[in-house]
């Protein structure tokens, strides 16, 4: 069977940027809360993400939640779509909607799960790690695809898609963790 990786990644950001640049026109304000609805995937990137499913598992999921949540703000400590998200937050919320795992609450320990991956292996539902604020994995965010990645970056801002090759995001990469569904 032909590995229909490439491809599934390059459909994920494509989708990712689309919906990225949609849900930027969304007002928001705190006195109706409205929020981005969660992107339909369509019907043939479903099916191209699925068909390795032993390889890819559940991840075009954990991608799909992570991009429905693009939009909502950055609030420390916040884990929910009702009070904002900080990265670690985020990515634990997105993991135990779509897994049902619970994550530790730090990036440090996240840092901690799963198994390493190097930069060239990455693939969509990866955590990649980045030292931001002068020390290792104090940022975190899920792996879309094609050096793109969705994160909560910090107080003023909303979860957003940043691209890795930029010389901010490179100059801090710190490595990349694969989160297994057996840990649940």
């Amino acid at each position: 069977m032909t590995n229909l990786r490439p491809l599934a990644a390059a459909l994920l950001v494509a989708f990712a940027t689309a919906t990225a640049h949609a849900n930027e026109i969304v007002a928001f304000d705190d006195a109706n809360a409205a929020r981005p609805q969660a992107p339909v995937v369509p019907a043939m990137l479903t099916a191209a993400v699925s068909a390795p499913a032993a390889a890819l598992d559940r991840m075009p999921e954990v991608v799909e939640r992570a991009l429905g949540l693009i939009g909502i703000r950055y609030k420390r400590g916040a884990a929910s779509i009702e009070a904002g998200f900080d990265c670690s937050g985020l990515v634990a919320y997105v993991f135990d909607a779509v897994m049902g795992l619970t994550l530790p609450r730090t990036t440090y320990e996240i840092a901690r799960l799963g198994t390493d991956v190097a930069k060239g292996d990455l693939q969509p539902g990866d955590l990649v790690f980045f030292n931001t604020m002068r020390r290792s994995f104090s940022h975190v965010g899920i792996y879309l695809g094609d050096n793109k990645f969705v994160h909560a970056p910090r107080t003023g801002y909303k979860v957003r898609i940043e691209d890795m090759t930029g010389p901010y995001w490179t100059a801090r990469f710190n490595g990349a963790r694969r989160i297994e569904t057996a840990q649940k």
